[in-house]
């Protein structure tokens, strides 16, 4: 019987039969990512692009999101969502966190809490730098025992009054699935520059990258 291999796998075919030849790629597709861990934490090596999808690479930006909602938007200008339309909801998202009905990353995975984001600042544990990747600047981190690694790519992010693009190239701009503690519009995400990281609570209605943990 024939067996179906990935797409790396084939077969060489000879006058006595099928002989299965396999060569094991652990292609990743855009529903499933092998991970890394580092620090205790199991990352994703891509963001999330479509709801329910991975963006093809590393260093490709995905879809942002607005907090607590599960509608992706282009991270290029025409703005687009991933439902096709081209209307802004600069509503403010509500919530306590973000609930998994909303999360839009793959089975297996969801959006990283702030403490979890948190672990990859550890210096002792990780080490992690402003550089370039395929073309593509944003923040590197590697774990320092194992060398296990993860690229953010830095894309910038939308505005939540009209979905205005901003920032492209100079700040990456991530969600976590953490509310702001004093203010029920806010909520904590994680910001870096090409020479400064810090976490601060935003407005829920902007667009910003989410690159998920396992669960």
């Amino acid at each position: 019987m024939k067996k179906k291999f990935n797409f790396f796998n084939f077969y060489l075919l000879s006058a006595l039969g099928t002989v299965a030849v396999v060569f094991n790629s652990y292609a990743q597709s855009s529903t499933s990512d092998n991970g890394v861990v580092i620090n205790g934490v199991k990352w994703a090596t891509r963001n999330v692009d479509k709801p329910g999808t991975f963006a093809a690479k590393p260093e490709d930006a995905g879809m942002f999101y607005q907090w607590n909602r599960k509608i992706g938007w282009s991270t290029t200008d025409p703005m687009k969502n991933s439902n096709g339309g081209t209307t802004w909801d600069a509503t403010v998202p509500t919530g306590t966190a973000w609930e998994k009905v909303n999360d839009p990353s793959p089975t297996g995975w969801r959006v990283p809490t702030y403490k979890e984001q948190q672990t990859l600042f550890d210096t002792d544990k990780v080490s992690n730098g402003w550089t370039t990747q395929n073309g593509i600047t944003g923040r590197k981190f590697t774990e320092k025992a194992t060398g296990n690694s993860i690229f953010l790519p830095a894309v910038g992010g939308r505005h939540g009054s009209d979905g205005t693009l901003g920032l492209v190239g100079l700040n990456g701009l991530y969600w976590s699935s953490t509310a702001g503690e004093s203010d029920e519009t806010y909520a904590v995400n994680l910001t870096f520059l090409s020479d400064y990281v810090y976490w601060y609570a935003g407005s829920r209605s902007y667009g910003f990258l989410v690159r998920a943990v396992a669960e």
